[in-house]
């Protein structure tokens, strides 16, 4: 059957590069840009002030992440996806997302503005921690973890954001409102304004802790940086909520009839309980490769990340507003790197296939993290070289853990995680909603979670308590999950052109048509510009 569309409506030259939407389509775009805008602009902020928190406050030290990750986020995200399956059942999408952008306004304002200024009432005395510390050594970071539990909370809470708010709502209710011809035009301008929205995070990151930025800044205003920056977070929530009342209210019905247009057959959503959900979900193979991906994802990069900001620590020992200048530094230089990398790689799915893009993370993390890693290991050799060349080894660390880790999410945010998104696409509601509520925040909290419980029992069975100690064994557990990571694209890449063929296209499984997509431009992407056209 024809489509009625103006998805035949060819752009010029300048306009595919740089804005390829339709007139018609930016009433539909405009305003999910600027959610995205919006979550990214928290994530990158509270991502920064969580990691200063922590890693830089007395008596507690970045050896504590692994057990904030491994206990208390990971019971906060299961207890946040049994309750999410329950009430999408319940409520509306909008109504979820408007109570969850209000949760988080109200702590962050709570913690800049009541629980940070009386820390000495809320946090117990250093010296009990450390009297409890010495009696029980084994369990020294935890006592930490309660040492510091408003940071804690904090930690957790922003971690939180990043797993809900991103992977969760806002691509959610795009994958439900964007066909996959429109997604390969969409998803990289959203990734391109997201990432506009981490140079401007990076530079109110510099702006409110960096003395140099702002002169009434100072080492001894980390309180009033706090609480900027949470006022910041907290109006750009509800710039978000607002976008999506608009959207939802005036727009959503146009959205969905377009979709339907698109999809020549599309399943009625069926309802599971809890228990079922997470049976259907975790038996269907499709849901377990994506699963896979973020697992591998997220269990390599913190692994590595995590011995990066150890470096970081240690250079800005107790400096909280130090730590968070040089981490807006970093966000800025994401940002900025990511929207170069977008304009770059831009087409690279169109032109090469779903394969190559979803391929280009793993390699990238590999080649970057064995530079990094190598220079660490052979830290002793250097040091007679960096002595000449007055370059603390430390210093030169960090900042070329800095470069691996800006160029390695640059890659991420622009090829792998608009070809993520684009499996979801053929998938039924059920799975588009519930599987992905548990495969995006249980599947990267798994990775954090099975990660920094690495960490802690490598710290048990060496009975050593500095990250540094075990580097060797991280080296060899992040190169076995970057190999698993890219045999899980290729399985994935199989189903994704079957599932294109027979759910979207609504053609039947043809072997030679999944051979050819091996080679060049896949036999779905010649099926689709037939479609279209």
């Amino acid at each position: 059957m024809p489509i009625e569309s103006n998805a035949d409506v060819t752009f010029s030259k300048i306009r595919n590069i740089i804005f390829p939407i339709h007139d018609h389509e930016l009433k539909r775009f405009i305003p999910m840009a600027v959610i995205m805008v919006c979550i990214l602009f928290n994530y990158s902020i509270l991502r920064a002030t969580k990691d200063a928190l922590i890693a830089t406050a007395p008596g507690a030290g970045v050896e504590v992440i692994p057990y904030l990750k491994s206990i208390f986020v990971m019971f906060s995200a299961a207890i946040f996806v049994v309750v999410y399956t329950k009430i999408s059942n319940i409520f509306s999408f909008d109504k979820i997302f408007y109570s969850c952008n209000l949760l988080f306004i109200i702590f962050f304002l709570i913690f800049a503005f009541i629980l940070y200024p009386n820390l000495e009432f809320f946090h117990p005395k250093l010296f009990t921690i450390q009297e409890y510390q010495t009696v029980f050594p084994r369990f020294k970071f935890l006592f930490s973890v309660w040492g510091v539990w408003t940071y804690s909370l904090f930690y957790i809470m922003a971690e939180m954001w990043g797993n809900i708010m991103i992977p969760l709502l806002f691509w959610q209710f795009a994958n439900q409102n964007i066909a996959l011809p429109e997604a390969k035009r969409f998803y990289p301008m959203f990734i391109l304004f997201g990432n506009i929205a981490l140079v401007f995070s990076g530079y109110f990151l510099k702006l409110l802790c960096d003395p140099n930025f702002c002169p009434t800044v100072s080492a001894d205003a980390w309180e009033g940086s706090v609480k900027g920056l949470m006022i910041l977070v907290s109006l750009m929530a509800v710039v978000s909520i607002f976008s999506f009342k608009w959207l939802h209210s005036t727009i959503n019905n146009i959205s969905s009839t377009i979709v339907r247009k698109f999809e020549t057959q599309r399943e009625k959503p069926f309802k599971l309980g809890i228990f079922q959900s997470f049976l259907y979900i975790f038996s269907n193979r499709y849901i377990g490769l994506i699963a896979l991906l973020i697992f591998s994802y997220s269990i390599s990069i913190n692994l590595v990340e995590l011995v990066w900001k150890k470096q970081i620590a240690l250079w800005f020992s107790g400096d909280f507003n130090g730590y968070n200048t040089f981490m807006g530094r970093y966000v800025m230089w994401t940002g900025i790197a990511t929207i170069i990398i977008a304009f770059l790689t831009k087409g690279v799915i169109n032109r090469y296939g779903w394969l190559k893009g979803a391929i280009a993370t793993p390699i990238v993390l590999a080649v970057l993290g064995a530079f990094f890693f190598t220079l660490l290991l052979a830290g002793g050799l250097l040091e007679p070289l960096l002595i000449t060349m007055a370059l603390p080894a430390t210093y030169l660390a960090m900042e070329v853990g800095m470069f691996q880790s800006i160029l390695t999410r640059g890659i991420k945010y622009t090829l792998f995680d608009t070809s993520k998104e684009m499996a979801y696409i053929p998938l039924d509601d059920e799975l588009k909603a519930k599987g992905k509520a548990v495969v995006d925040i249980m599947g990267a909290r798994l990775g954090k979670t099975l990660g920094s419980w690495l960490v802690l029992v490598l710290f048990y069975t060496l009975a050593v308590q500095d990250i540094m100690d075990i580097l060797p064994y991280l080296t060899c557990v992040i190169g076995v999950v970057l190999l698993g990571w890219i045999l899980g694209v290729c399985s994935l890449h199989r189903l994704y052109v079957k599932k294109v063929n027979q759910k979207i296209l609504n053609l039947p499984e043809n072997e030679s048509c999944f051979q050819d997509s091996l080679h060049g431009k896949t036999c779905m992407q010649e099926q689709e510009e037939v479609v279209i056209s």
